[in-house]
């Protein structure tokens, strides 16, 4: 399970670009978006860019942990953090599983006591 990530990056790169070009205002509100939520606050870009490649795992984007994982790169982030970050990647991959889980379960009940 080997994927070459700066292949993957690049192919979408491409493809984005065609986005960009089929809907130009819609992507400058998005790159737009992008900028502001990256920029350095209260936390600095280095952080959000490791929130966001846990965020990306979470929800299993190919694309986006390519992106994310070049950025946490280019912002200095070190494979130790990117190991503590992984952690927390799967916890809440794990955890809101365990949520529908509980919900579901319920819901089951809640319909089986109607029959």
């Amino acid at each position: 399970m080997h994927k070459d990530w700066p292949a993957i990056a690049g192919q979408l790169s491409g493809a984005i670009k065609e986005v960009r070009l089929g809907s130009p205002e819609v992507m400058k509100a998005f790159s737009a978006m992008a900028r502001a939520a990256t920029e350095a606050g209260t936390l600095d870009t280095k952080t959000k860019e490791l929130i966001a490649l846990a965020i990306s795992v979470a929800i299993r984007c190919d694309g986006c942990v390519a992106f994310h994982s070049q950025a946490a790169v280019k912002q200095g982030a070190t494979r130790e953090e990117i190991m503590e970050v992984m952690g927390m990647a799967l916890y809440m991959g794990a955890g809101p599983s365990l949520m529908y889980a509980a919900q579901a379960v319920e819901a089951f009940d809640q319909f089986a006591q109607t029959d």
